[in-house]
């Protein structure tokens, strides 16, 4: 197969579209059958795929375009139209475009599984990463039938499996498009810190019905309402929460703080969808809080994400974050509210890419090649790594100071509780009340409480020193990220508080 780029000039390409073109052309000439297209959201795919198909048309080739969703049938016609693509049928159930005769055919993944798969000398998979087994076994059925998947995030496990795809064209990654003006910027906080200790990973994610009652705690909820009034300016919002029940109790708390506020789930109908978009646009709700949806496909001007669901999913967290990134006149950066501390453990969505496809073997755990973000104490705002003063605030950790004396002393007798305290001190361990954490982690969650209630930069510091008899390291006050006080960390610090009460009563 051969494609020969020759943009249109009533919608010309841009340099990184044509560049994509042409090192597809390059795939197909080396043999390669299936190749996946990775360009980040807002990057224009459906476009790239647009002249790729006017290309097949003029040659009288046959395509197919298959989109996951039904929603995503009439974006695809109204952009392919506005490429001059004219020769286009619809296969989804009874869609006024159905023409079966057109060598151009939009087909939803559903409709095709229940249909079978039409002659093509070209299919296109939009969202391939969602790897519908239905795809697969078009695949497997037709070998000879060239594939070109598109995504911004062609990570999924198995998808370079043999008879699957086989190459992947990297049209430039997040950090490189918005370097060049294609992307909008971003602003990560991090306003709060949910317990996930109790919530067990099942498929490589979280469980959603444990998620769902550590992240629908009433202080939570009321600081993500709280953290939007008070940072977002009233910017056209994305909120994604973890089920339905949350997603609509986040409704409820928004609407009575007076913030007009819409809800979308999987059984949205697609009039009510249209009308909530267009709200969306016209500014009559501010906010949408959606669950299981706007994750792919969305091209709204949104201004803010709020993340109200953690995830452990590269995938997942990607796809979320790209719904913000499109430009839009007036808009610098979108603002990206955390409440989920999934940047503090995936790091920035400019920070998280792969080389190549996952062939489904098993792969060793691999060093993250970039230290995390770390959170500033003084405002939440996300800093880069070994960035110490936060580009937001200002604010500059001040480094430990040793305040250890030495004086003159004796030696004492050890008992083997003593001894049992050293080898804790060798593993790099410590017991508060009944937990056995390390020093690193206890340290993490001091920052936590810390930045949590106010209190000035020394205070972990001091906490540290308490319970372990020395100071923390000097490089500890940029390398650790935050973590969540754990139960046991809690009491302790509230009998400390306690006991300075008590010792400094009058």
């Amino acid at each position: 197969m051969s494609l020969l780029a020759s943009p249109r000039r009533d919608r010309p390409l841009h340099d990184h579209q044509r560049e994509a073109i042409e090192k597809l052309r390059e795939s197909y000439r080396k043999g390669k059958k299936r190749p996946v297209m990775m360009a980040p959201t807002g990057t224009g795919k459906t476009r790239i795929a647009g002249e790729i198909t006017s290309l097949m048309e003029k040659r009288d080739k046959k395509v197919v375009f298959t989109v996951p969703r039904i929603d995503l049938i009439d974006q695809t016609l109204e952009s392919f139209y506005a490429d001059g693509i004219t020769g286009i049928g619809v296969i989804q159930a009874n869609h006024a475009a159905t023409d079966w005769s057109q060598p151009i055919q939009i087909a939803s993944v559903q409709t095709l599984t229940r249909r079978g798969f039409p002659d093509a000398d070209l299919v296109i998979v939009d969202e391939a990463h969602l790897a519908f087994e239905t795809i697969y076994r078009w695949q497997q059925e037709k070998p000879e039938t060239p594939f070109l998947g598109l995504t911004a995030t062609p990570w999924t496990r198995g998808m370079g499996q043999e008879g699957r795809y086989d190459d992947l064209i990297v049209c430039g990654t997040t950090a490189e498009m918005i370097d060049k003006g294609y992307l909008s910027d971003f602003k990560v906080f991090a306003p709060s810190h949910p317990d996930l200790s109790g919530v067990h990973t099942k498929m490589g994610d979280y469980v959603e019905g444990e998620l769902s009652l550590a992240m629908n705690k009433s202080p939570l909820v009321a600081d993500v309402v709280k953290t939007w009034l008070e940072r977002a300016e009233w910017r056209p919002t994305l909120l994604f929460a973890v089920d339905r029940a949350h997603a609509k109790h986040l409704q409820e708390r928004f609407t009575d703080a007076g913030v007009p506020t819409g809800y979308q789930d999987a059984h949205t109908s697609m009039h009510d969808r249209a009308m909530l978009r267009r709200s969306f646009h016209d500014g009559t709700t501010r906010v949408v809080c959606s669950v299981g949806t706007l994750t792919t496909g969305v091209d709204w001007d949104v201004r803010c994400i709020v993340m109200a669901r953690p995830t452990k999913s590269e995938i997942l967290y990607t796809q979320i974050f790209g719904r913000g990134l499109r430009t839009a006149p007036g808009k610098d950066h979108c603002l990206f509210l955390d409440h989920s501390d999934t940047t503090l453990r995936l790091g920035f969505v400019t920070d998280i890419f792969h080389d190549s496809l996952d062939d489904g073997r098993e792969r060793g755990k691999q060093e993250r090649a970039e230290a995390l973000p770390k959170e500033c104490p003084q405002c939440a705002f996300l800093r880069p790594p070994r960035v110490a003063a936060c580009p937001n605030c200002g604010f500059k950790p001040q480094p430990a100071v040793n305040r250890v004396e030495h004086q003159a002393g004796e030696l004492h007798e050890w008992t083997r509780a003593d001894g049992a305290r050293l080898m804790m001190d060798r593993n790099k361990k410590i017991k508060i009340k009944d937990e056995i954490i390390s020093r690193e982690d206890f340290y993490a969650q001091l920052l936590t409480y810390q930045a949590q209630k106010g209190y000035k930069p020394g205070y972990a510091g001091a906490k540290f020193k308490d319970a372990t008899g020395g100071w923390p390291p000097r490089d500890w006050q940029w390398d650790i990220n935050p973590q969540p006080v754990s139960f046991g960390v809690h009491l302790w610090l509230r009998q400390q508080a306690q006991r300075w009460a008590l010792a400094h009563r009058r």
